[in-house]
């Protein structure tokens, strides 16, 4: 395995942040590490990338324990939430920083980040000052700056966060092509579970400290193993302790079934509409439906059936 995190542990006075983490991960792949805010993401990318220390655990890269290493000795490139590029130099020598401490010529330095440029995006910006940029090109920068160096791990913390939506979605797909395209081992931070949708191959989810699911996204979207991985993750009806039904396997069909309903009120989302329904058959059951926007509507108080399967926790 690539990369192996084992028994890691981390706290703050009294405050445990950082609760007997374990995972590895695979050369090439792309792991989503989400969850809330303060549910310790963010101290496992310190963690590994050598910017805290922990109380106990082990951090194996390649084969090689980095535990101890400092952060410059781990050839692993972070890319922080506010990119951490340097005002004062425009976009080239951003670019070739890193690879000034590598003891790589000058010739070779700007032909090795001209290259790059090119392939993020950015050719013909080089000479410009990072204040002249939009977000999405500062983040390409970011990104050119930690590629460059050839790391043998790539971290990004939150990197979309600074960004609008339509934005964040091109970003999103930019960057996986471009992390896979130089089979680039890489770990995301997020607190968006679409950025662990479009991008990860596998996806931690965390909460207060400790790994709730470690799966894919498929498995945690369709099979959450906890109260929490169905709260956090999508949207969903939760009928008792065991059960539940994601608002689009419901569906309202136009012939008798033994589930009648009323439609209590709906929302417009443009590709989709959202039901709320109430059962005939027990008055205290709400059932939150979705379906594709065909054209036709159903009315607020009309009566329908509908048919669904009850999906389990996988505990």
């Amino acid at each position: 395995m690539f990369l192996e995190v084992k028994n890691l542990c981390k706290k703050y006075g009294e405050k445990e942040v950082l609760k007997d983490i374990n995972f590895s991960l695979e050369e090439g792949n792309i792991l989503c590490i989400l969850g809330p805010s303060g549910c310790g993401k963010t101290s496992i990318l310190n963690s590994i990338g050598g910017f805290i220390k922990n109380d106990s655990g082990q951090i194996i890269l390649n084969g090689e324990d980095i535990s101890s290493l400092n952060p410059e000795d781990r050839n692993i490139s972070t890319v922080f939430q506010s990119y951490g590029l340097f005002s004062n130099k425009n976009v080239l020598e951003n670019v070739a920083y890193g690879l000034k401490f590598r003891n790589v010529k000058k010739q070779d330095r700007i032909k090795q980040s001209m290259e790059m440029l090119k392939i993020v995006g950015l050719e013909g910006y080089e000479k410009r000052k990072i204040h002249e940029l939009s977000g999405g090109q500062r983040q390409r920068v970011a990104l050119a700056r930690s590629l460059v160096i050839s790391p043998r791990l790539i971290l990004l913390d939150e990197p979309f966060s600074n960004l609008d939506k339509n934005l964040r979605i091109t970003m999103r797909n930019e960057i996986k092509k471009l992390v896979k395209y130089f089979k680039m081992t890489t770990i995301l931070v997020t607190h968006d579970q679409e950025d662990a949708f479009t991008m990860a191959d596998r996806v931690i989810l965390m909460n207060e400290g400790k790994i709730i699911q470690n799966s894919t996204v498929t498995e945690l979207y369709n099979s959450p193993n906890s109260e929490f991985s169905l709260s956090f993750i999508g949207n969903s009806n939760k009928l008792d302790n065991d059960n539940f039904i994601r608002p689009e396997k419901i569906k309202i069909v136009d012939y008798e079934t033994e589930e009648p309903a009323e439609i209590l009120s709906k929302q417009f989302r443009g590709a989709f509409i959202e039901y709320q329904l109430k059962l005939k058959k027990n008055d205290e059951m709400m059932l939150k439906v979705v379906e594709l926007n065909t054209g036709k509507e159903k009315n607020i108080g009309e009566d329908v059936f509908i048919e669904y399967k009850l999906q389990k926790l996988s505990i």
